[in-house]
């Protein structure tokens, strides 16, 4: 169960770097437009860099990637970020991955995929043998015992992610494994192949609370960690690898401390390879002269969400109707356009489009948005001009794309709804917001979430979810407390209960409709933009992908021979 406390702490770390660089709208567009022009200009007028393996050519030389991600730890019982996950997914294996460019679940350090029992508790799994860690120790099914176990047991940030739903982990013999789990869980196989559920070394860390090694990583992975500074880390190809060997020696990674650094960087060269991340204007520059061929852009659809939590314990939105309408008023495709210039797509349910289970349950028929049945809820809910509704819209100072965005929300439900709603836009610091959120403080919130693993249910259960409550005195404790939004609803417990443990894809998609379809009438969430991924590298760089999971994997990349 995820309890308000484990959310916050994972709503706190999930939000990426990248939309702390994000750009402000309108009247700053202008002025950030003309300076990157200027900016261009300068650039071109100086000699290019040929960047930081200019002394070397050819498919064996390191690369450098340059990002505004930063890591707090490298611990995979700890970190729970997005960059430090995507380090992980590199430097170390997990039972299970993803067959690359595809959602097809293929055995890591498993030979094949689980033996589970008729009640779907257990999980037997086969192990790949001569298998070694980075520091030469050997990995068998006591190691990956260890691994698991340590992940759970030091009480880590991703800790509840098997916590709430492992019983026991037993090595059976060198090379078969053994999971409980407390009760079914159809996702289960998925979230084995979570970056954080790495294999790592029994002889270099320890099983305890809070004992954490924050700055090394001794895994099994392709890369190995042998450098680690704070704003730069430096991976080494592993030279004992089971598995095929990545196309290049090592990569040497930059953090910056702002998109114009990093956008600087990559211009000049500096850094082969620009992820994670560049607000919509750069994206844009780099964009067009990459369609020119300065370089190659790598695009993908995201898994990262943005939308509204609302507050149902707050008088004014008690109400259903009143939520309707909210959701009915906004133009998701305004926001993608006049905000973001093309660079989201537009949200229709908690479940992003990137999973076939994903149903466009607040899409209207035009697309955009309905005032007509907007203003007819309203009115039911006993709204009138001269009582209009009036609602607080929070959003999170520091993160520069919330501003712009809920600026334009405002506007176009006020543009739309006439003088049947009056909007107030009020903004706080994210950490003191999420410190907050299961207190009820706020009516209504712009939030984001990335899931942690690749099924859909990562955006249902820590969404709607609650342990305890009633109709009465809605959600006491559970996930949609620490949301802030403090819905309670006996049939949506169940039916996520049901897809959790129901073992039929079919069946399971069936749920799944339902559980959208009761997210639309009941409406606690309203969803708004789903974010896309970009990534950007130089011409003579082979390799670059963007997966689907939205992982990025080093081992593909090389570069060119001239």
């Amino acid at each position: 169960m995820l309890t308000p406390s484990k959310f916050l702490t994972r709503l706190v770390l999930a939000s990426p770097t990248y939309l702390a660089q994000r750009w402000r709208w309108r009247g700053a567009r202008f002025y950030l437009s003309l300076f990157c022009c200027c900016l261009l200009l300068i650039v071109g007028c100086q000699p290019r860099n040929s960047g930081p393996s200019s002394s070397t050519t050819g498919a064996d030389t390191r690369l450098a990637l340059g990002t505004t991600g930063k890591v707090r730890t490298l611990d995979p019982a700890d970190a729970l970020e997005l960059f430090s996950g995507n380090l992980l997914y590199n430097m170390g294996d997990r039972l299970y991955a993803y067959q690359s460019g595809t959602t097809e679940l293929v055995p890591q350090l498993a030979t094949e995929l689980p033996k589970v029992s008729d009640d779907g508790l257990v999980y037997t799994i086969p192990l790949r043998t001569g298998v070694v860690f980075h520091d030469g120790s050997a990995f068998d099914a006591k190691a990956m015992e260890f691994s698991l176990n340590r992940f759970i047991q030091n009480g880590g940030q991703p800790a509840f992610l098997l916590s709430d739903v492992v019983e026991s982990v037993e090595a059976k013999s060198a090379s078969e494994l053994e999971i409980k789990l407390k009760k079914p869980f159809a996702a289960f196989t998925d979230l084995l192949a979570f970056s954080g559920l790495v294999a790592v070394s029994p002889q270099a860390y320890e099983i305890g609370s809070g004992k954490f090694n924050p700055s090394t990583f001794v895994g099994t992975g392709p890369y190995k960690l042998v450098d680690n500074r704070s704003d730069s880390i430096r991976l080494d190809r592993f030279d004992q690898y089971w598995g095929d060997k990545p196309a290049n020696p090592g990569i040497d990674i930059q953090s910056f401390t702002s998109s114009a650094n990093l956008y600087n960087a990559f211009r000049t060269g500096s850094v082969d390879i620009a992820y994670q991340s560049l607000n919509p204007e750069q994206i844009e520059l780099l964009a067009k002269a990459a369609d020119k061929g300065d370089w190659q852009a790598i695009t993908g659809p995201g898994s990262n969400i943005t939308y509204l939590s609302l507050n149902l314990r707050d008088a004014t939105l008690k109400k259903p109707e009143v939520r309707q309408a909210l959701a009915l008023a906004i133009d998701r495709q305004l926001i993608q356009n006049r905000v973001f210039d093309g660079q989201v797509d537009p949200l229709y349910s908690l479940i992003p489009s990137i999973f076939e289970v994903s149903k466009p349950v607040f899409q209207s028929e035009s697309g955009h948005s309905d005032a007509a049945q907007a203003k007819a809820l309203l009115t039911k809910a006993g709204y009138t001009g001269n009582k209009p509704l009036k609602v607080e819209f929070w959003y999170r100072s520091n993160v520069p794309s919330d501003s712009p965005a809920a600026t334009t929300i405002k506007a176009f439900i006020e543009q739309e709804l006439g003088d049947l709603a009056k909007v107030e836009l009020k903004s706080i610091e994210s950490a003191t917001a999420y410190n907050n959120l299961d207190k009820g403080t706020y009516p209504m919130f712009m939030l984001d979430w990335s899931g942690d693993y690749y099924d859909p249910d990562t955006y249902i259960h820590p969404f709607l979810d609650c342990s305890d409550g009633s109709a009465e005195k809605g959600c006491q404790e559970g996930a949609t407390v620490g949301q802030g939004s403090f819905y309670y609803s006996e049939k949506m417990n169940r039916l996520i209960d049901q897809q959790r443990q129901e073992q039929d894809p079919s069946k399971r998609q069936t749920i799944f409709a339902e559980i959208q379809d009761l997210l639309a009438q009941d409406v606690p969430f309203i969803p708004l933009w789903q974010r896309k991924e970009y990534a950007f590298a130089r011409p003579d760089i082979q390799g670059v992908k963007l997966e689907p999971t939205q992982a990025m994997p080093f081992a593909s990349l090389s570069r060119s021979a001239t």
